[in-house]
């Protein structure tokens, strides 16, 4: 956990209460019959996970083909059997429903929809902006970023041990949360403690979680904390976006690389939840009819990704680690997209009960950032899709293609993450896939961590 002091902000931004208005008797009467379409008296038997993903793809399908009073009728059922405020699956499924009405409504398809997103405001998605306080407690909740930040930790203290000076790239979604627990044990080793110096990229995110601090100002907590463990600190943020791959960034790396690699200086590359924000998209073998503007084709060059881990190749790096969520949102194809995310965000909306009470502030914020989520992956295409997460095999075997090779986390780091596990339910679990570690929720793959160094 984050050691800053300060007083928590207390502003709050939640989803406003999301609903569609019903159709009247004569639009449901005289629209097109659609086979299995339920009376009122019915909708109970849609109330499983399986049906509602199957309502979820035909709603998606009708949309695409602009066959609006069939979409009409799906969202009818959808809205009547899914309140935002239900158990998880029917807030998942909301949350699902808000965004392909929200597609509709972007890409101009389906015009009677736009105009009734158009009309309600209320399907907007409005996150938290966080202070350092209320992220650092945030990211403590659930071990989804805690699991990362242990297995990195322990791993990056082995690979820079002797060092005295220990350069760190922090690719992080979560503005640096992982570092003071790394300060903490670095301060403590048994030859003293090394120079730290800390490389960010320093363009602020348009992505949740978001933070109410430069990183000006953040670096200069971090290098406070820092000073207050006996650790010197250096901190720079390079100007550097995720879109064109951190193409400045590698560009000031390189340059540094070429003076410090002579001088005994450990590189550290730390992947937290970033990466899958690099433009990517893979080609579906599905037919994909998609007449959609917004849409961008993939080519036969190399991808920025591809491209990305092989600059990090060529910087020798003591060593890299990516930490990420274990799902394919990649696909050009919308329903192939939309199952895939139907069957890994339930997760989150799953555990969520354990941890946050109904109605605090904290569990608002926390599902606004996963119907985020929902409709940067459903209602955009192009650079504006951003929500591009790989499965971990596919991560793999970039790594290896970029000529890095896995080095396996030790049994004391597995030991270090059950115990970090033991805070919290029960549902949450870690299995050991060949040199890497998973982290699962009820047995289901949630979050990879996996090691590297160069081949």
């Amino acid at each position: 956990m984050m050691q800053f002091t300060g007083n928590p902000s207390h502003s709050l931004h939640q989803i406003a209460p999301f609903s569609i208005p019903t159709m009247n008797k004569n639009q449901i009467h005289q629209a097109r019959p659609w086979p299995g379409f339920p009376t009122s008296k019915g909708l109970a038997s849609f109330g499983d996970a399986n049906c509602i993903e199957q309502l979820l793809v035909h709603c998606a399908n009708a949309i695409e083909s602009n066959d609006a009073t069939l979409a009409q009728q799906i969202i009818w059922v959808l809205n009547n059997i899914a309140p935002p405020d239900g158990d998880s699956n029917q807030r998942l499924t909301s949350a699902f429903l808000r965004a392909l009405i929200v597609r509709a409504a972007k890409s101009g398809s389906c015009k009677m929809l736009a105009a009734m997103a158009n009309a309600h405001r209320n399907l907007s998605v409005e996150t938290h902006t966080f202070s350092v306080i209320e992220l650092a407690n945030f990211v403590d909740l659930t071990p989804w970023h805690r699991f990362g930040f242990t297995t990195a930790n322990a791993a990056i203290l082995e690979a820079v041990e002797g060092y005295s000076v220990i350069h760190i790239v922090d690719l992080s979604s979560t503005y640096c949360m992982q570092i003071p627990t790394l300060i903490d044990a670095i301060a403590n080793r048994f030859e003293g403690p090394p120079l730290v110096k800390l490389t960010v990229p320093g363009v602020p995110k348009d992505v949740p979680p978001l933070l109410d601090l430069t990183y000006e100002e953040l670096g200069s907590k971090l290098v406070n904390f820092a000073r207050s463990r006996n650790v010197m600190l250096e901190f720079r943020a390079v100007p550097s976006t995720h879109a064109d791959g951190f193409a400045s960034l590698i560009d000031q790396l390189r340059l540094q690389h070429l003076v410090y690699a002579e001088a005994g200086e450990a590189l550290v590359i730390n992947c937290h939840m970033m990466l899958h924000y690099i433009p990517e998209e893979t080609p579906s073998p599905l037919p994909n009819t998609n007449s959609n503007p917004y849409t961008f084709q993939p080519t036969s060059n190399p991808s920025l990704r591809t491209m990305f881990l092989k600059a990090l190749r060529g910087l020798n790096p003591t060593i890299a680690i990516l930490v990420d969520e274990d799902a394919d949102l990649t696909s050009n194809n919308l329903v192939c997209r939309l199952r895939s995310a139907f069957n890994y965000l339930w997760i989150p909306y799953d555990t969520v009960d354990t941890f946050l009470p109904i109605g605090s502030k904290q569990r608002q914020w926390y599902e606004a950032n996963i119907c985020w989520k929902v409709e940067n992956v459903i209602a955009h295409e192009g650079l504006q899709r951003v929500e591009r997460v790989e499965s971990k095999s596919r991560w793999v075997q970039r790594m290896r293609n970029a000529e890095f090779r896995g080095v396996s986390f030790g049994d004391e780091t597995a030991s270090e993450v059950k115990t970090m596990l033991d805070e919290h339910a029960a549902g949450w679990g870690l299995k050991k896939e060949d040199d890497d570690l998973v982290l699962t929720w009820k047995g289901h793959n949630v979050v990879f961590a996996t090691a590297w160094v160069p081949g």
